[in-house]
């Protein structure tokens, strides 16, 4: 029998998804109801059960529903998401799971923070330092793309809750990259967004699942457009030109583009926003390549929406910090810096070749073009991290990426030098059930 909440025969699981959000949102499913086990459900409904368990697993990722073991799945008391628990890395087992730049690889700080201006900020003053500004346009603004000013925020992860919050409201759709950036999904289901997979591949969103996403209803986009995270894709000149054309079929839609890596990519910095688009922003920080704890990121974005970002901002935290400004200027006008960055983006662009080509002649296909970490697919994400934690590696699993894609591991090559490369590689490889195993770095 079909449940009652069931309005229609769904046939996808976004279908389903939607169906279970209207039920709580007219009050048909209140809190701690309880759901349909999945194949009793997908057989009511005439789905496949892994359908049913893909809605089951988006309502619970933005906190739509709680998961209580073999008690079952229930409507959660409130939406959106707790924060997820951090996991110790156990004692012995290396670390690969932070996507972390290498320390060895960044800037000196201590020699910047002896040449920053320590002179007072009052309330009132500009938001963000003049001397700042052209280094943020250099960073931000898309080429072909004038603005008059950018603005600050506190990471690119800030710079994208603000932007979204100045144009979408609950229940807005947003197309986001599936697989995608972790907190970007966590961020929407906080917010209350619905997020609509954009499948992806190693040049980019793909142009068909796009236009899908905005046909669907999407009023805003969130785009990496190199090192994306996890799957270090990287725009290239075609995927840009026909993502462009998609968009201009749409030109009301809010185009966010997070540029998180920046010169440490290693892939070239190509755009999907436009002189003609009505709304859209630009985000760069500075965290892979200067340092996570410097939270600042460049935005640009078109002049009602930074306008409604540094309003909103004025009622919160009012500006990002004048000396975190200032060392980053400090920084960014060192004449080592630029090379500095050069071989940083080589090594990293080195690490990630040595990993993709040991995997590759291992018979596994892994996504890596730009960025810090490698995507390996996987049949199953549990019994390959559990042996890759026997061999003696922590990584991360692909679920929380994840929306429709396929299971995948991810592994940070950012501090790995060649021999940890090579080891991992063959560890990956064994747990993978390809090539010799062994065990801690010891072929058995």
């Amino acid at each position: 029998m079909v449940p009652a909440f069931l309005r229609g025969q769904p046939r996808s699981a976004r279908d389903l998804v939607d169906a279970i959000e209207r039920a709580v949102a007219t009050g048909t499913l209140r809190a701690d109801d309880r759901l349909p086990p999945v194949r009793e459900l997908a057989d009511a409904a005439g789905l496949a059960p892994n359908t049913v368990a893909a809605a089951y697993r988006n309502l619970n990722r933005r906190g739509v529903v709680v998961g209580r073991g073999r008690a079952g799945t229930f409507i959660a008391a409130r939406p959106p998401i707790a924060t997820p628990a951090a996991h110790a890395v156990p004692a012995g087992v290396r670390d690969v799971s932070t996507g972390s730049p290498d320390p060895a690889l960044l800037c000196p700080l201590r020699p910047a923070l002896a040449r920053i201006d320590t002179s007072i900020v009052l309330y009132g003053a500009d938001p963000v330092d003049a001397a700042l500004q052209p280094w943020a346009q250099r960073w931000a603004v898309p080429p072909g793309v004038t603005v008059p000013r950018c603005g600050i925020v506190g990471g690119a992860l800030d710079g994208v809750e603000r932007v979204l919050l100045t144009h979408c409201r609950a229940g807005d759709r947003v197309a986001v990259e599936d697989p995608a950036y972790a907190s970007v999904l966590a961020l929407l289901g906080a917010l209350g967004l619905v997020a609509l997979p954009v499948g992806i591949d190693d040049e980019g969103p793909r142009p068909e699942r796009l236009r899908a996403a905005l046909h669907q209803g999407a009023t805003a986009a969130v785009v990496t457009p190199r090192a994306q995270n996890p799957t270090g894709a990287v725009l290239s000149e075609d995927r840009q030109a026909a993502l462009l054309a998609v968009l201009a079929e749409h030109p009301d839609v809010l185009v966010i583009e997070d540029d998180h890596a920046g010169p440490v990519a290693g892939g070239p910095r190509r755009s999907i926003i436009d002189a003609d688009r009505e709304r859209w922003a630009s985000i760069a920080s500075v965290a892979k390549s200067l340092g996570p704890d410097l939270r600042v990121a460049f935005l640009a974005a078109d002049p009602v929406t930074l306008d409604r970002v540094e309003g909103r901002q004025q009622l919160g935290t009012g500006w990002v910090s004048h000396l975190l400004q200032r060392t980053v200027l400090a920084m960014l006008t060192d004449p080592t810096t630029e090379d500095r960055l050069a071989r940083a983006a080589a090594a990293y662009t080195a690490r990630r070749r040595r990993l993709l080509d040991a995997l590759a002649d291992g018979g596994v296909a892994a996504s890596g073009r730009s960025g810090l970490n490698v995507w390996v697919p996987v049949a199953a994400e549990g019994p390959v991290l559990g042996e890759l934690t026997r061999r003696g590696w922590w990584a991360r699993p692909g679920e929380p990426y994840r929306i429709a894609s396929g299971p995948a591991v991810r592994v940070s090559v950012a501090a790995l030098g060649h021999a940890d490369l090579d080891e991992l590689a063959a560890d990956l490889l064994a747990s993978l059930g390809h090539g010799n195993a062994r065990t801690h770095g010891r072929v058995c």
